[in-house]
């Protein structure tokens, strides 16, 4: 590691902060900080990737607040546009939507953001939730029946103003329909040109090897990180015996690990962690071990606490590329570093350690929500 970086590290709050701080100030102004944060991230090397065959930069950003916050209040519009203009001119060419989130004016943010840039990155969407097709209202369950995924992928390419999906997920599995029909309506879109790349998120295990047989996936899709790490003995392992890419969400533990929680923390309606079971009072106080943690090694390694937890995703496989999301320009800019954080081998090995001593109290969903994980999907008849 070079000393410029490690420089470029200290300055990066900062900077982000300058920047952060001139987001209602004059052009000239926004435009100098802008040239400050440039300045201090400059050494840094978001590098590339595989996923299966796919290629990718080792870190993306999942684009799914843009057109809300987790508190339920919309960012601007320009400000979005910005964020992905700045992670596209740093490196990053991974960027990961899905129909539901909105529902489908992610998917719109995302498409004019990327519009001067798009066939130089990798868009994802996702189908499988059951939305209106025009309306974009959602009803209750699942629907991944072959003719809605050929009709809701022609609805994502109308909003992301392209003529191709690099990688389609479908975001949960439907229990009413075999995986082989799912990979039949993908294979159909495949030879359209309309999808490149195919995916499954949450699925159950047999339903990945049934799902790769009858059309090889190319990632996989399911929160992992420090805080959540079920997919060690799940997924993962699956993925590195059929050759397929490992794509964690939530890779900081929903703004966990970021140190920006802590026990006094109270959650605005709307947002997730206000329900769910390891951020209730009596839990948290113990989870809190993970944030000492990682800001013990932030220290260590002259870096922040975010970008630890995602150095330490990006070190467990070669072909695990984390998608954090941020409507913040200063996060994606620390996100952004995290690749250049070098672990050793010994490193590795000290900090994994560290991570499996530390038993994460409550679970990692509500059951309503968690009842669409895991879910194997039914036999052909």
């Amino acid at each position: 590691m070079t000393q410029g970086v490690e420089l470029n590290r200290r300055n990066l709050l900062l900077a982000a902060g300058t920047l952060a701080a001139a987001a209602n100030v004059s052009g000239a102004q926004a435009q100098a900080a802008t040239e400050q944060v440039t300045a201090a991230t400059a050494g840094w090397e978001i590098g590339r990737r595989k996923l299966g065959s796919l290629e990718v930069s080792s870190i993306g950003i999942g684009v799914q607040n843009m057109s809300r916050t987790y508190q339920t209040t919309i960012p601007t519009r320009t400000e979005m546009h910005r964020i992905i203009q700045a992670a596209f001119d740093r490196g990053i060419t991974f960027f990961d939507a899905a129909e539901a989130y909105g529902p489908h004016e992610v998917e719109r943010i995302l498409g004019e953001g990327i519009a001067s840039f798009r066939d130089n990155v990798v868009i994802t969407s996702k189908f499988g939730w059951n939305i209106d097709l025009k309306t974009g209202e959602r009803h209750p369950g699942l629907n991944s029946r072959p003719e809605h995924i050929k009709l809701a992928v022609e609805g994502m390419l109308q909003r992301l103003k392209t003529d191709r999906v690099d990688l389609l997920y479908q975001h949960r599995v439907d229990p009413q329909v075999p995986i082989e029909d799912v990979a039949g309506a993908v294979k159909d879109l495949m030879a359209e040109g309309k999808v490149l790349h195919w995916g499954l998120s949450e699925m159950g295990l047999q339903t990945l090897r049934r799902a790769h047989k009858a059309l090889p996936l190319t990632a996989v899709q399911s929160e992992y990180s420090m805080l959540w790490r079920g997919p060690e003995t799940g997924a993962i392992p699956v993925c590195e015996e059929l050759g397929i890419g490992f794509v964690p969400w939530s890779p900081l533990g929903v703004g966990f690990l970021t140190g920006a929680i802590d026990d006094r923390t109270r959650f605005a309606p709307g947002d997730i962690r206000s329900v769910e079971d390891r951020f209730t009072p009596e839990n948290i106080s113990p989870n809190l071990a993970l944030v000492q943690l990682v800001r013990t090694w932030a220290e260590r390694k002259q870096a922040q606490p975010g970008q630890i937890a995602l150095a330490w995703l990006m070190a467990q496989k070669p072909w695990i590329v984390p998608i954090p999301g941020t409507t913040q320009m200063p996060h994606m800019l620390e996100n952004a570093g995290a690749p250049s954080i070098r672990l050793s081998v010994a490193e590795i090995a000290e900090l994994n350690a560290s991570v499996a001593a530390i038993k994460v109290a409550g679970a990692r969903l509500p059951d309503a929500v968690q009842a669409y994980s895991d879910v194997e999907a039914p036999l052909r008849s």
